[in-house]
């Protein structure tokens, strides 16, 4: 068993934090956070073990981990600092902001043996699972293209986090850049197909909507995409799509995240309301059932106080059949799940790799296969749609 951390007692850390401090391997938890009250208030919530007054003060203390759930530009530094602290890190997406920050996060993991993992929940998007089922049993043949999409609109829910976030300067921040948080999309192409992305074209959106959201005069990271698409070239000779839209009239009731596989003998197409298998020698094949999440759970959690309601479906999806939950916790039946029932078994991953020194599935090197290639895609976009090299930290050791 081991203690963690908890670093930032924001919205999404809330669900998180009660996962971990119901599972049997960790022993109590923690919570620090910027604003002191946020994280009383969450200890309180939870009856977690209390409050650490700053992040060098939770890195002073005895915990042996730290899950990092600050905004998503902090990342890189904190769990390099954490990492050269003793302390093993699970981190919020994306992984870091710069190239240079992965790579310090690789060089940390390297030279400390300890313990890194990005939280993508894409990585058990039931869609990825069934396609990482899929490619493992041939069924593709060899895979040539794939897409996928997160597509999450900034009234959905966006607006009400960024101000929670961002306090009175919330649209500095709002103003994200797209493809700089590329994970949910790449990782769950990726995290089925066992390849990397060597190059990009990528295209950006300015926005026109003229509310000081994604506006150049405004924002801390010099961004006025709000929408941005990229075609990156595979290391196997394949290529793959994704999209990154905040300004979209999807309804808010229809998963963000979509993805679609082709190879040489099947396809696994998603849309917006049904999944498809293709077999060059069979007929087509409903599989919309086995992605569909089951039966939701945690929706009354308080935790759920300050999201906003347009957010809360993200934190309280079910399983799909497509998901092995075999090996979780049965201290996890009945709580929150999240992101098409993802959290659980992000979670467990985390714990099972500290406590068994194993990697976990989204170590540090798929990590930065995960977000790097965003990052690039970002700067193809600022040069008009420039075909660029990415650059890889190759595959985790043995």
């Amino acid at each position: 068993m081991f203690a963690i951390g908890i670093v930032g007692a924001g919205q999404f850390a809330g669900g998180f934090a009660k996962l971990f401090d119901a599972h049997p391997g960790v022993s109590r938890v923690t919570v620090t956070d910027l604003i002191a009250d946020r994280a009383a208030t969450l200890v309180a919530e939870l009856g977690l073990a209390g409050v650490e007054d700053d992040f060098d003060a939770m890195l002073a203390s005895d915990v042996d981990a730290v899950a990092i759930f600050t905004q998503r530009w902090t990342h890189g530094p904190l769990v390099v600092r954490a990492l050269r602290a003793g302390k093993h890190v699970y981190s919020a997406v994306p992984m870091a902001f710069t190239a240079e920050e992965i790579g310090a996060i690789i060089d940390a993991v390297k030279e400390t043996g300890l313990t890194y993992m990005m939280g993508e929940t894409s990585q058990y998007n039931p869609t990825t699972v069934l396609a990482r089922r899929k490619a493992a049993e041939g069924g593709f043949g060899r895979l040539f293209y794939a897409e996928g999409d997160y597509v999450h609109d900034m009234d959905h829910g966006f607006y009400a986090a960024y101000q929670y976030s961002g306090g009175a300067d919330w649209k500095r921040t709002a103003s994200f850049p797209p493809m700089k948080y590329p994970t949910h999309a790449i990782g769950g192409v990726l995290g089925a197909w066992d390849t990397h992305a060597v190059s990009v074209s990528a295209i950006g959106v300015p926005d026109r909507r003229g509310d000081g959201v994604f506006d150049k005069s405004v924002s801390m990271f010099d961004n006025d995409f709000s929408n941005a698409t990229a075609l990156f070239e595979t290391a196997d000779g394949g290529s793959f799509r994704t999209n990154e839209f905040r300004r979209v009239g999807l309804a808010h009731w229809i998963p963000e995240s979509r993805f679609t596989f082709y190879g040489t003998e099947g396809i696994l197409e998603q849309n917006s309301r049904a999944t498809f298998w293709h077999d060059r020698s069979k007929q087509l094949e409903d599989v919309t059932e086995l992605v569909e999440p089951g039966s939701a759970t945690g929706a009354d959690d308080p935790v759920l106080a300050n999201v906003d309601p347009a957010l809360h479906d993200s934190f309280i999806s079910g399983h799909a059949p497509v998901h092995d939950t075999s090996a979780l916790p049965v201290e996890f039946k009945g709580l929150g799940n999240g992101h098409m029932g993802s959290h659980h078994l992000l979670v467990h991953d985390f714990v099972t790799a500290v406590n068994g020194r194993t990697l976990p599935t989204v170590n540090a090197w798929v990590a930065a296969r995960y977000t790097l290639p965003g990052l690039v895609a970002h700067e193809s976009a600022l040069r008009g749609g420039e075909r660029l090299r990415i650059d890889d930290f190759g595959d985790a050791p043995e």
